[in-house]
């Protein structure tokens, strides 16, 4: 499989991959984002086919802000250990549009979602409106930081 597959239309999704992008599109409902007014949502699929969902949630000390990438992550660990996350869809758009705008993961929650492609030992692939009608499934996090940091890092110390 190359690293990424280009969809100029949402519709050439798989079906699963669909249904993935309208759960986070819910899942923006949910978003805490009185300052950026950017409203994210992001949707897990595990190996059993629960879905899990986040959106962002913001703060006035923009440092402590979270991710709606984080939040799914963050919330499938702690309610189902041990299942694999296979796939990861991330959508956003302004505040009382329902037009999706693209935004690509960043660069913390790229290095997270590394992390948990590390610890299950299992790729997962990310679905993500990157440009205007240009959706891109990525094979794997790796392929979006090819020079991750890792534990090996801290053991080489």
């Amino acid at each position: 499989m190359k690293d990424f597959e280009v969809f100029h239309n949402i519709e050439e999704l798989d079906n699963e991959s669909k249904y993935l992008v309208h759960k986070a599109k819910e899942a923006t409902i949910h978003a805490y984002a009185p300052y950026s007014k950017f409203h994210v949502g992001a949707a897990v699929i595990l190996d059993d086919g629960t879905v899990v969902t986040g959106a962002n949630q913001e703060n006035a000390s923009y440092p402590l802000c979270m991710c709606a990438e984080r939040v799914a992550l963050y919330t499938a660990a702690s309610l189902h250990p041990g299942k694999k996350i296979t796939k990861l869809a991330v959508v956003a758009h302004k505040r009382n549009h329902k037009e999706l705008m693209p935004a690509t993961s960043c660069g913390a929650c790229r290095q997270v979602m590394l992390e948990f492609e590390h610890r299950q030992h299992a790729p997962i692939q990310v679905i993500q409106l990157a440009k205007a009608n240009e959706w891109v499934k990525s094979a794997d996090i790796g392929s979006l930081l090819p020079f991750d940091f890792s534990g090996e890092n801290l053991l080489a110390v």
